[in-house]
């Protein structure tokens, strides 16, 4: 069903606040196609000087890989080998010998996706079809038609459609550790530029979290030369696997009835592994099924379900689903051979600085009392707080608070409908701002690969589009929404 809003202004502007991937994708697929109409103005509001890095392929660190092979990672879903060429013409092997991975398919670093991504924004920008503000948004304010934004350089504009997409929100620092968040060598959040700097190469160091920040984090201080002890936790001990072997095909089909339930649901995986195990098949076709029905898997479990499994299932999700690339898995595998990196199921219970150490005690998941280390550097790689993303930027913290957005009662990110409008707090769907990737995970689920980021942000095109023509009177393409 179209939800229908108060007709445009004479020349409609469609204003996207955030510049990362999620937002290069969607202005790429408004643009390119010339979707909107002539006298539309397309703009996006990004404060970082290139369009489509963001914080993943923003990194410069030669250890940071993206985490799939190259022919899996694309901007365009009708053209899935797009960077995959991209690579070839760039001649990456040249710059970077250790691109192939143990499989055989090239893993390129992560700043090569972004370079990618800029080369397909910048000629928009130079055509007059997108414009970019380069500002943080300080506020976003209701108008009688459409909204005001305000921006951290006291520019304004007046638009008629909103696009949120801004970065994944910071890590939340545990609360055990939060007196110590300005002290030296305790890295809060490794995306900001030179994090792990100041980490000499014989600290001792204390990872927080066992995901795939955690690995890179250890790929990047062996890069540096580092040889201390570093000891990695996690309330349960599991950390990111590997890929499984190449061209397997995925296997399970978890749309039926009997998985519309967090329970069902894991039977039915078990289930599956069990029976793709007895055909020589890996888990790794199994949780591929997962991921690729993902979406529709979500829509058929009831909230209290999609509840159970974020609070339950999300950790032995996250491990399996966001794997690793080969590259980094080997330093990893080889920390962990060598004695040097110790994987552990603990918590921290407590911690303190003396001198130019900390002292941290830790509560084992599976065994009685506590136990105290020493370290040189603590290191937090808990993910991004998508619980607490409202709070993260003051003008979404004004949005919630005047009632226009609130937060998905999963826990995942901002409340929306099923055509991507924002929910108010008096649960209205809002016709006039959207929310685009990973923030809009709690209403479809799988929505934090890149190939699921980039079919979101065609939807998201679609229904701008659509919008815009029904309120302006113009042709526009069928939504796929409605």
């Amino acid at each position: 069903m179209s939800i229908q809003g108060k007709q445009l202004r004479a020349h409609p502007t469609v204003a996207i606040i955030g510049g990362g991937f999620t937002g290069a994708a969607v202005a790429i697929h408004l643009a390119e196609a010339r979707r909107l109409p002539p006298d539309a103005r397309l703009l996006i509001v990004e404060p970082r000087e290139d369009i489509g890095r963001g914080l993943a392929y923003g990194t410069v660190d030669p250890a940071h890989r993206i985490n799939v092979p190259a022919g899996k990672m694309t901007i365009f879903p009708e053209a899935s080998d797009d960077f995959a060429a991209y690579t070839d013409d760039a001649d990456l092997l040249a710059a970077d010998p250790s691109l192939i991975g143990r499989d055989g398919l090239p893993y390129p670093r992560r700043a090569a996706f972004g370079d990618y991504v800029v080369s397909k924004v910048q000629p928009l920008i130079a055509s007059g079809q997108l414009e970019h503000w380069r500002t943080r948004i300080r506020l976003v304010q209701k108008q009688v038609k459409g909204y005001r934004l305000i921006g951290s350089d006291g520019h304004m504009e007046t638009v008629d459609l909103v696009v949120i997409a801004v970065s994944h929100p910071a890590p939340a620092v545990p609360a055990e550790l939060r007196t110590l968040k300005y002290a030296p060598k305790f890295i809060a959040d490794v995306t900001t530029e030179h994090a792990l700097e100041p980490i000499d190469q014989d600290d001792r160091v204390l990872i927080i979290g066992n995901g795939l920040t955690s690995a890179d984090v250890v790929a990047s201080l062996a890069l540096r030369g580092h040889r201390g002890q570093i000891t990695s936790i996690s309330r349960r001990g599991l950390r990111s696997r590997g890929h499984g072997p190449a061209g397997q095909e995925s296997y399970g089909d978890f749309t039926i009835e009997r998985a519309a339930s967090a329970v069902g649901l894991l039977r039915e995986i078990r289930r599956s592994v069990r029976e793709a195990q007895a055909q020589g098949r890996t888990w790794h076709s199994v949780l591929d099924a997962v991921r690729t029905q993902g979406q529709a898997i979500w829509k058929n479990l009831p909230l209290g379900e999609r509840i159970r499994i974020v609070r339950h299932l999300r950790p032995f999700w996250d491990v399996h689903r966001f794997r690793i690339a080969p590259q980094v898995e080997d330093v990893v595998d080889e920390a962990i051979a060598q004695g040097r990196l110790d994987v552990l199921a603990s918590s921290v219970t407590s911690a303190t600085r003396s001198g130019t150490r900390y002292k941290v005690s830790l509560r084992n998941r599976y065994q009685r009392g506590v136990r105290s280390i020493n370290v040189d550097a603590i290191v937090v790689t808990t993910g991004p707080s998508h619980g607490d993303v409202l709070e993260g930027q003051a003008f979404l913290r004004t949005l919630k608070a005047e009632g226009f957005l609130k937060p998905c009662p999963t826990g995942l990110g901002i409340a929306c409908d099923r055509q991507s409008h924002a929910i108010s707090a008096n649960d209205e769907s809002l016709p006039d701002i959207l929310i685009a990737g990973p923030l809009a995970r709690g209403t479809y689920g799988e929505l934090m690969g890149l190939p699921q980021v980039t079919e979101h942000a065609v939807f998201v095109a679609d229904r701008i589009a659509q919008l815009v023509a029904d309120r302006t009177g113009s042709s526009g393409p069928l939504s796929k929404a409605s």
